[in-house]
């Protein structure tokens, strides 16, 4: 695991982005999943804005980490919100981007996600395998749409499962740890001083940091990485 500070949330963008240009930065066809969050958005337009023309992103396959059971033009769905700032801005084919149909019943869509998977990606032992997984880390220490509350789903034997948020009781289609662990490199961009306290649990195995779905992110790969702003770091 590394971690990586960046002064402010542009600067964040700025080294996230020149980490993404290099993982892409290649002949093969690269299949990435990428979460939605506030944290996200200015990475996305920071992305769009400087790699749009210096990435070939045709050879890129876009897929997602989790998804709310919304219609795709729903302002919740993680979908609208990546298309908003990225997908619309680059010059992406329309069959590179594989969404996950949150308007769709949410036991369906979660198996045809993970029978996609399958086809799509290469696998290693069996899993579908990720070039990059980005994910975000939630003020409960969740991570994709893993809560506190439904840990089990990480252990799912499925590619994908159906959870639940706590609160709201909203229905989201998400990847499970098996999928996220087996990735190439997996990257969380966390910011804000709210999540500072989570941060230093988890990445310094403190407190009751077995309780955030977040600590269960451990891939065998040196491309494991904590994109941080200062705030987001001011506890380390």
């Amino acid at each position: 695991m590394e971690i990586r500070i960046s002064k402010t949330k542009e600067d964040l963008a700025s080294a996230f982005s020149i980490f993404f240009k290099s993982l892409v930065q290649s002949d093969k066809v690269t299949h990435v999943a990428l979460s939605g969050g506030n944290s996200p958005r200015k990475i996305f337009d920071h992305l769009a804005e400087n790699y749009g023309e210096e990435i070939d992103w045709t050879k890129v396959n876009i897929y997602w980490v989790d998804e709310r059971c919304v219609h795709p033009l729903n302002e919740e769905s993680n979908f609208k919100m990546t298309r908003d700032h990225l997908l619309s801005k680059v010059k992406i084919p329309e069959e590179n981007i594989h969404r996950m149909r949150g308007e769709d019943n949410p036991e369906k869509e979660a198996k045809r996600y993970g029978e996609l998977l399958d086809k799509q990606l290469p696998a290693e032992n069996g899993v579908p395998e990720f070039d990059l997984i980005v994910l975000g880390l939630g003020d409960d220490g969740h991570t994709a749409s893993i809560f506190p509350d439904s840990m089990e789903l990480w252990d799912s034997e499925e590619n994908c499962a159906v959870a639940a948020h706590p609160t709201s009781g909203q229905k989201r289609v998400t990847l499970t740890g098996k999928v996220i662990n087996t990735a190439q490199a997996v990257a969380f961009l966390v910011t804000g001083e709210n999540k500072a306290k989570i941060v230093r649990e988890i990445t310094r195995h403190q407190g009751d940091y077995k309780k955030y779905p977040a600590s269960l992110v451990n891939p065998d790969t040196p491309d494991f990485i904590w994109f941080l702003d200062e705030e987001a770091a001011k506890e380390l």
